[in-house]
C-alpha cells in the first residue's frame, strides 16, 4: 500500500460538491449575476443559470462544475410557487 503525503498543502481537498454532471435539479433562481445569468444556491453551491431571472422556478441540468461554482441549462420552466 502506497502512502500518500500531503507536503504541507493546507486546503488541497475540496468537499464533495452537492451537484453531478448531466442531473437535473428544481431550483429557485434568486438573483441576477453581472453578466446577467440567474443565481440559484443548490445547498450553498453557486449556480449559474443562463436566460433565468430572478423569481424563475425552474428545472436545470447541470453542465459545467467548478471549484466554486456551478453552471446549468434550462430544461423546463416551471410554473411560480404559489404561497
Amino acid at each position: 500500500m502506497v502512502e500518500r503525503r500531503d507536503f504541507g498543502r493546507r486546503g488541497s481537498r475540496f468537499p464533495p460538491k452537492p451537484v453531478e454532471m448531466g442531473k437535473e435539479y428544481e431550483v429557485d433562481v434568486q438573483e441576477t449575476s453581472r453578466r446577467g445569468e440567474g443565481i440559484a444556491r443548490i445547498q450553498g453551491l453557486v449556480t449559474f443559470i443562463p436566460d433565468a431571472k430572478p423569481g424563475d422556478h425552474v428545472k436545470i441540468r447541470i453542465t459545467r462544475i467548478s471549484r466554486r461554482f456551478a453552471e446549468a441549462e434550462v430544461v423546463k420552466e416551471e410554473a411560480p410557487k404559489e404561497e
